[in-house]
């Protein structure tokens, strides 16, 4: 059963979602646009062997959107935030794209805080973008079904039919206010910060890089940058996967994540 709760961090209301009983603890952390379904695929699977903690963004989702600059350090100093908000000592964390330079950074910058350490084609080493990626800002600044379903095909990169429902949704929030804001503000943080690299020698904690080897938003080939510098790194290709492996081929991904875990 999954549960929808909400707690105030720096006086904003965060939304998050939250799963099973034990007393360890799965944290998953999402990317640009989206919010905490994303996970819904393998969230059950997960909540057997993790309480598991699905936060929605600050700026993203059905969390409070304040008009402040959405810097890859607001997100990573947010992440702390939340995690003292809710108690949370030494999760294990998995981030998507944004959310995977997120748990980077807060990872480098806060070592001996994290158990273990989950990036799904993560965000931070790319600098110049990519006509999937383009596809995805176009969506957000002009949210409606054609231009939504059009960009999860390019990011799947599959040829198969995208869920109306993970489409409706994206338009759903991509109308709430200050959304388009703060996904704008987001994607020039981005652009102007600097590449996350220097960092990633900082991170102590065992890592899983996951990739899939079709992902046209972040190509593979900036994989290289996280297997290398993370110094405890181990790498996994998800073959014929485009940007979220875990949409796509949830079984998959959860048991390679749950024996990394384990």
């Amino acid at each position: 059963m999954v549960q929808e709760n909400f707690v105030q961090v720096d006086g904003n209301k965060i939304r998050y979602l939250e799963s099973g009983n034990s007393k360890n603890i799965l944290v998953l952390v999402h990317g640009l646009g989206a919010s905490a379904e994303r996970w819904n695929n393998v969230i059950p699977t997960f909540a057997k062997h993790y309480r598991v903690i699905v936060p929605d963004l600050i700026g993203f989702g059905y969390s409070d959107k304040p008009i402040v600059d959405y810097t890859p350090d607001f997100f990573s100093a947010f992440l702390g935030k939340f995690f003292d908000a809710l108690g949370i000592k030494r999760p294990n964390v998995i981030g998507s794209s944004l959310g995977g330079q997120i748990v980077a950074e807060y990872a480098s910058t806060n070592p001996d805080t994290i158990e273990k350490l989950i990036l799904v084609s993560p965000a931070g080493a790319m600098k110049q973008s990519t006509p999937a990626l383009d596809a995805y800002i176009m969506a957000a600044l002009y949210p409606n079904p054609q231009s939504a379903k059009n960009a999860f095909e390019l990011m799947e990169s599959s040829g198969n039919q995208v869920d109306d429902v993970i489409v409706k949704g994206f338009i759903e929030r991509m109308q709430l206010p200050n959304a388009k804001l703060a996904f704008m503000s987001t994607v020039l943080g981005l652009k102007n910060s600097e590449i996350i690299t220097p960092k990633l020698h900082m991170i102590k904690c065992p890592t899983l890089l996951i990739w899939g080897s079709k992902d046209p938003v972040i190509p593979i080939q900036h994989a290289e940058y996280f297997a290398s510098y993370i110094v405890d790194c181990r790498f996994h290709i998800m073959d014929g996967c485009g940007h979220t492996p875990y949409v796509q081929e949830p079984e998959t991904f959860s048991s390679t994540v749950l024996k990394f875990l384990s």
